[in-house]
């Protein structure tokens, strides 16, 4: 009787190669966010000639993100660990390019793209993956020294600085927070010592606070979500249409495709508000499944995380904690800003929202997770990488 067989059979049964809850997630955020960026973008046929524009695009990022994710998983982990210095200065090069006079594109008064063949790309989006890596990679690398500052804090706070200032000149306050938050996260993580971790926390929300403030353009956004029909008129208009969307949307929702406010109301109803759309056509109960999606996915990459770190792989182990703390963060941001909890921000939901640069380096950064977590499945099947 073969005995060997019968093992690996069970240890192929015990540990698949594949996580399919996490895989069930990421193919129903991009179902999802399929179906709600045609519905919030089908009456746009003045503006694009078609009312499938938007469904047609969104499906090529999708294809292209499915693409790209199925590649990253063939990636090793330990290309990703040697290349995070180099790929963290490509980011800031491209941050530096974009804000060049006839390269970056400007569109509402922000410079935060490249265009080429008809199509944008924001390198803010890919910096949020490379500041992941390096962070990851600093943290490992510099294990022994966290407690030093000129070389456990330092450099990771000059590249902090660097890249928060290309930022907020294009400008990408968004961006610089969500990024920010990551690379806290991930240095929290990696043990960096609480001083410097404290001083980082404070000097960066002292810095967001006075950029706020001495910017009369923030400083209205901040007021008037406090308040939005007194502010109906100007800063409070796209915060009160999106309210006016939760409110029709009561428990179920007006029905999918039936949205009022998405009918040149609601401004980027497809991009940055998706969720008053989804809040008005499917309601409380709609809002309710998507933060469920995002929550879901949310606690598989600590799970994968965990396991790494476990298993002894820091670097993969902080890369699925900081994707994880990244979609938390941006989502949560995003959501806070439909709901009136946070100031009007330009931020996507992850994987749902329309919007190819976002789309396509979220699924690149899911190819990782999926990496990470396969890599995780081989060493506990005794597989050495």
């Amino acid at each position: 009787m073969n005995f060997s067989l019968g093992k690996n059979q069970k240890l192929k049964k015990t540990h698949p190669t594949i996580d399919h809850g996490l895989l069930t997630i990421f193919f129903v955020l991009l179902g999802f966010g399929l179906v709600m960026v045609y519905s919030a973008s089908s009456h746009e046929v003045f503006s694009s000639g078609s009312s499938f524009f938007y469904l047609y695009r969104h499906s090529i990022y999708i294809i292209l993100g499915l693409i790209i994710a199925t590649i990253t998983v063939q990636i090793p982990l330990k290309f990703w660990q040697f290349s995070a210095p180099y790929l963290i200065v490509i980011g800031i090069l491209l941050l530096a390019v974009v804000l060049m006079p006839g390269i970056g594109k400007k569109v509402n008064g922000a410079q935060r793209w490249l265009a080429f063949a008809g199509f944008t790309f924001q390198p803010s989006e890919l910096m949020k993956l490379f500041i992941v890596l390096y962070a990851s990679d600093f943290a490992v690398r510099k294990s022994g020294d966290l407690g030093d500052f000129q070389k456990g804090f330092l450099p990771m706070l000059i590249t902090l600085g660097l890249t928060g200032s290309l930022l907020l000149v294009e400008p990408d306050l968004g961006a610089c927070i969500v990024i920010t938050s990551v690379a806290v996260g991930i240095l929290f993580l990696g043990g960096l010592n609480w001083r410097f971790l404290t001083s980082l926390v404070l000097v960066s929300g002292s810095v967001f606070g006075l950029l706020i403030f001495f910017a009369p353009w923030r400083l209205a956004r901040v007021t008037s979500f406090m308040n939005p029909l007194k502010f109906y008129f100007d800063s409070g208009y796209q915060l009160s249409h999106s309210l006016f969307a939760f409110a029709r949307g009561d428990w179920w929702g007006v029905g999918l495709g039936r949205s009022m406010e998405k009918l040149f109301y609601l401004p980027e109803a497809h991009n940055d508000f998706i969720l008053a759309v989804i809040g008005e056509e499917l309601g409380f109960m709609g809002v309710t499944f998507t933060i469920a999606l995002f929550m879901l996915l949310v606690i598989k990459g600590f799970m994968v995380g965990t396991r790494a770190a476990v298993l002894g792989q820091y670097f993969g182990s902080l890369v699925a904690h900081g994707i994880s703390i990244w979609i938390a963060a941006q989502a949560l941001i995003s959501m806070g800003v439909n709901l009136g909890l946070l100031p009007t921000k330009g931020l996507t939901l992850p994987l749902l929202s329309f919007g190819g640069s976002a789309l396509l380096v979220n699924c690149l950064a899911v190819g990782i997770l999926f990496r990470i977590d396969w890599e995780n499945r081989q060493m506990m099947k005794g597989v050495v990488l």
